[in-house]
């Protein structure tokens, strides 16, 4: 222990507070959650949630058209007037970023959007009935009946 000049011996210094691990931020700031956000979501309602579909539709499978038509109508094909796009400051609210999670653009025709969606889901309908034919037959043949 060192003394002061005094000869009174000095107070220990208190080391700084040991800093805390910030958790994970579970908003992405570009739009929809982040990794971590699906996973509190998960642990605090048991749904599991999927990250959005980015793909081009070229690139989709059946389940992914499903899925992201399926956002796009629950999100833009409502009755009535969309929540505010933009907020008092002019910066877009976390309902017109879903559009960036899912990979459309922000500010795009929502009306479209879900017009692209209901056709999305079509797609992914189509795409499941969807079977080899038969040599010679005119018709697919059902995966359900088999004819």
């Amino acid at each position: 222990m060192s003394t002061a000049a005094s000869g009174a011996p000095r107070a220990a210094r208190k080391s700084a507070p040991a800093k805390k691990p910030q958790p994970a931020p579970t908003k992405d700031p570009k739009g929809g959650p982040t990794a971590a956000g699906r996973k509190a979501f998960a642990k605090s309602e048991g749904a599991h949630l999927k990250p959005g579909v980015r793909k081009a539709e070229a690139d989709m499978t059946p389940e992914e058209m499903k899925r992201k038509g399926s956002w796009a109508v629950r999100f833009y094909g409502r009755e009535g007037d969309l929540p505010p796009l933009i907020d008092a400051h002019g910066k877009p609210t976390r309902f017109a970023l879903t559009a960036t999670a899912w990979g459309e653009p922000v500010f795009g025709n929502f009306a479209l959007l879900a017009g692209v969606g209901e056709r999305r889901t079509g797609a992914h309908r189509a795409a499941g009935r969807r079977v080899a034919r038969r040599p010679g037959a005119t018709k697919p043949v059902s995966r359900v009946t088999g004819r």
